[in-house]
């Protein structure tokens, strides 16, 4: 799932060069390297992971867009990150997803700032440009 939601949302606006180290395989490791971290829905439509204070992964297969799930999911990583202590959390949103940032900004995380990434790949890391979004972590905020 996270295979398919992250080529749905990236192929069209990353570097050839990373999609390339994007491949099944890759995404099958890191998945593993992050199980603790992650929170899937039972039909496997939905995921996300946090890594301390960021919401590092959010995906929402073509399915399950407009059923609320997206919501429900970020609430409950929200409240997860919240009760882990975390006041105010972040997340890179790759430069061009603009559906994924008009969710964002729905759900109240407030673009910061745009800046180099280095994420994950399974060698080095890859340097990409991202909307870094925030937003605080307040009771207010559930």
């Amino acid at each position: 799932m996270w295979h398919t939601g992250w080529a749905d949302g990236h192929a069209a606006i990353v570097p050839d060069d990373l999609i390339a180290l994007r491949t099944y395989d890759s995404f099958e490791t890191r998945t593993r390297a992050h199980l603790d971290d992650a929170i899937v829905n039972d039909d496997v439509t939905a995921m996300a992971m946090i890594c301390d204070d960021q919401l590092y992964q959010f995906y929402v297969s073509a399915s399950a867009r407009g059923t609320g799930l997206a919501k429900a999911l970020m609430q409950e990583a929200e409240r997860r990150m919240r009760n882990a202590g975390v006041t105010t959390a972040w997340l890179a949103c790759s430069v061009g997803n603009d559906r994924a940032a008009r969710f964002y900004e729905k759900a109240g995380w407030i673009h910061t700032a745009t800046e180099d990434l280095q994420v994950e790949t399974l060698g080095a890391p890859y340097t990409l440009q991202v909307w870094r979004y925030e937003k605080a972590l307040t009771s207010a905020s559930a």
